[in-house]
């Protein structure tokens, strides 16, 4: 079950934070003063959950669908960076809560083409195809990587495709220890230039996620590590790199006998 700090779900304290602020329709409010309020009222709630929820409260934000909302989540209408108001309906736009085959078409779209250096599988190839395909496979079985390692799940959020201020992280995790861990993965090779990428989440979600003095550690997933991604790793106790392979094996089974 997803962790929940406080009595209630952060998801039912946005509508308390709605009532405590009388706000109209149309009135205007930032990011900012949604994590002053709980800041005030909920500190055990850190700043990069807030932001979370609320995109995932935004009923025109695309990123919500990686918090598989419902339609209790419908309470804003984003109207710029970190700017929301109150969903009204009838007038807005209805609201997003799943993909199209319009989405997963444009989706496809945008994924490299085959020949390029972070999509090269082939028919019998040992990598998965899409970033996607080892994103979802890691998801539910993060522990091939570590005993006790689990997928990040405060109410309702959970760690794949985690907002980090716009950007999002392809897993977060939490370790046996309590540590977080965000990993990055690669679905062919890994070169030198993903650990700025990696370094930017980890200090996003040291700054905005974790609890004073709880670790974060990165994790670096690739299908094959190139020389330079080890050597930019040398120094940097807090990043592992990890090569993932891909087998599959298929047995002949004897038909089952007919009477004659």
């Amino acid at each position: 079950m997803a962790r929940t700090i406080y009595d209630k779900p952060t998801r039912l304290l946005l509508n308390d934070m709605i009532a405590a602020w009388s706000l109209k329709p149309g009135e205007v409010f930032t990011s900012g003063r949604a994590i002053d309020w709980f800041a005030g009222k909920y500190p055990k709630l850190r700043p990069g959950s807030i932001r979370a929820h609320l995109v995932q409260a935004a009923t025109n934000d695309q990123s919500r669908l990686h918090h598989s909302p419902s339609e209790a989540d419908d309470l804003f209408f984003k109207v710029g960076p970190s700017q929301f108001r109150l969903y009204e309906p009838g007038k807005d736009p209805a609201p997003i809560r799943e993909k199209f085959a319009g989405d997963v078409a444009q989706q496809e779209a945008t994924e490299p083409e085959q020949g390029t250096e972070d999509a090269e599988a082939r028919p019998g190839s040992s990598q998965f195809l899409w970033e996607k395909d080892l994103q979802q496979y890691l998801s539910r079985n993060l522990e091939i990587l570590e005993p006790g390692l689990r997928l990040y799940e405060e109410d309702n959020l959970k760690g794949i495709e985690f907002d980090a201020g716009g950007r999002f992280i392809d897993l977060l995790a939490v370790d046996k220890t309590g540590a977080l861990v965000v990993i990055e993965l690669k679905v062919s090779k890994g070169y030198d230039r993903v650990v700025g990428q990696l370094l930017r989440y980890v200090n996003y979600v040291r700054r905005e996620l974790a609890a004073p003095g709880q670790r974060v550690r990165g994790i670096i997933i690739c299908r094959n590590m190139t020389e330079d991604l080890r050597l930019a790793c040398a120094s940097i106790p807090d990043v592992e790199l990890y090569e993932y392979q891909l087998s599959v094996t298929v047995q002949r089974v004897e038909a089952l006998p007919l009477p004659k």
